[in-house]
């Protein structure tokens, strides 16, 4: 589409045009006045244009026509009646966003664009995600402008001084940590679970059941109790995955650092294998005393060990769940709907590059089978280029997502800041890439989920159906950028991915 802007001009000169409902008492400083000319295009594609060359934010603009709005994104703006010679007019809120500048009592700035609407609680949560810390209480952070403690009720719009750019705040007082600091060190309270699964593991060592080597790319080592006759743990070192140095596979080494799969790197196999855990939240979304996750991701956690009693070994160690064998090792058709979506919730939000029936396994629960996920070593990629669900085939897929896992589906909110955040404070501070996937495809998760689709039906857009030919997402993806301004933040980039998603989703919906 070829679209400019002809000129500039008061919106007052026009507003008879403009409804009053979309005015909502506000007074809108200028118009854009736009001269498209393929008025067969979506109104999406004509704002997306808008904001590529003047950086303005798409949910903030209402595209309006002889008085009325052109909202539909799967509409041509010709079925609204415009065609050659006619002007839209672009209405943009410039006054929406303030910039909120918080400053600690030792003199350190955090910067954040924040909404009108937003309270100052909202702000506590954005410098919780900015500083990796777990507040024990949101109440023992204060936050004062001027001489005035702010209330977390209190909305950004009521406390920003009209004219002003820039609104200081001061914390009052220091939050409360739950760590403790320990030679420069933080130590991190684990689950019941993990502390038994770490004591058994040291249990077994120290009566001298060495570790024993598994099948897989990496090394992959099966941990005894202390009687030596039972798995409790499974041991992945950083430096023995695949294609790092110490491979003991004979795995080529890596020239680039990046991994087997597009989009990760060598040595954070582990990390990833951690974040696998930790993302994956209970049903209530509080994993408090070892409480399992949705997906039913085995208790992980990060650590070192000395290695021929000298060097150390850092990898991540999984809790070895008893099973009956793999996916593999039986037809996809004996899994219940239920568990077969529990892993296709779990792979899309995770953007599972390495999601085969090998890495399923099977065990009973009564007298109903369970599928128990493991290795996650090469989700949360840089990159969908490599997106590979075993499930996407097998007919449970197909079915409609029940009622409990739309509920925790609309629970998730990877677009805010708190799973980042959790991982950052755990020791891992995700790429912006990274960051950016996770983002995505929790997005595309809960926006497909909400308009019925299946996890057939999403798991199809994130993976490509030949090798050589790019994933419906990817191309959503490139198609966002495309919109955007080089400089443009991650914020506004993810409105662009959500309008283009929006619009395509539309198209999908089944029937």
């Amino acid at each position: 589409m070829a679209a400019g802007v002809a000129t500039l001009s008061p919106l007052q000169d026009h507003l008879a045009l403009v409804p009053q409902w979309l005015l909502g008492g506000l007074q809108p400083l200028d118009s854009i006045l736009i001269f498209p000319a393929m008025p067969g295009m979506p109104p999406v594609l004509i704002r997306l244009q808008i904001q590529r060359f003047k950086g303005f934010v798409i949910t903030k603009q209402r595209l309006l026509f002889g008085g009325h709005e052109l909202s539909h994104n799967n509409s041509r703006v010709r079925d609204y009646g415009l065609a050659d010679g006619n002007v839209l007019h672009l209405v943009v809120w410039l006054a929406e966003l303030h910039e909120i500048v918080i400053e600690t009592a030792h003199g350190k700035k955090f910067r954040f664009q924040v909404e009108s609407a937003h309270k100052v609680g909202y702000l506590k949560n954005m410098i919780t995600a900015e500083t990796g810390e777990q507040l024990e209480s949101l109440k023992d952070q204060k936050l004062v402008l001027g001489d005035k403690e702010l209330e977390d009720h209190q909305l950004i719009t009521d406390i920003a001084k009209k004219g002003d750019a820039v609104i200081h705040l001061f914390i009052n007082q220091a939050a409360k940590i739950q760590t403790k600091h320990i030679d420069k060190e933080t130590v991190v309270k684990l689950s019941p679970a993990i502390m038994e699964m770490i004591d058994t593991t040291i249990a077994g060592l120290e009566n001298g059941y060495l570790p024993v080597m598994s099948e897989g790319s990496g090394g992959v080592y099966f941990m005894k109790d202390n009687s030596g006759e039972s798995n409790v743990a499974v041991f992945k070192p950083i430096d023995e995955e695949p294609m790092a140095e110490n491979n003991p596979r004979s795995l080529p080494l890596s020239v680039d650092g990046e991994g087997l799969k597009r989009g990760t790197l060598v040595g954070e196999g582990a990390l990833r294998e951690v974040a696998a855990y930790l993302l994956d939240h209970p049903i209530d979304g509080c994993k408090s005393d070892g409480a399992a996750g949705f997906s039913g991701v085995p208790p992980t956690a990060l650590v070192r060990s000395l290695h021929k009693g000298k060097e150390i070994k850092i990898g991540s160690l999984q809790m070895f769940v008893q099973n009956h064998g793999s996916c593999e090792d039986m037809g996809s058709q004996a899994f219940p709907v239920k568990e077969v979506q529990k892993i296709a919730v779990l792979d899309i939000r995770f953007t599972n590059a390495d999601r085969h029936a090998g890495n399923l396994l099977v065990c009973q629960d009564g007298d109903r089978l369970q599928l128990v996920p493991i290795d996650h070593g090469y989700c949360f990629p840089e990159k969908f280029e490599d997106c590979t669900f075993e499930w996407l085939y097998w007919p449970q897929a197909r079915e409609p997502f029940s009622t409990e896992t739309l509920a925790y589906i609309k629970s998730l909110d990877a677009v805010e800041v708190e799973d980042i955040a959790l991982l950052k404070f755990h020791g891992w501070e995700l790429s912006p890439q990274c960051a950016g996937v996770l983002q995505v495809s929790t997005m595309l998760l809960k926006k497909g989920a909400e308009r019925g689709l299946t996890a057939y039906d999403i798991g199809s857009i994130m993976c490509r159906e030949v090798v050589t030919r790019k994933s419906e997402i990817e191309f959503l993806m490139e198609e966002a950028e495309d919109y955007v301004l080089p400089d443009t933040s991650e914020e506004t980039f993810l409105e662009t991915v959500s309008e283009i998603m929006d619009g395509y989703l539309d198209k999908v919906l089944p029937g």
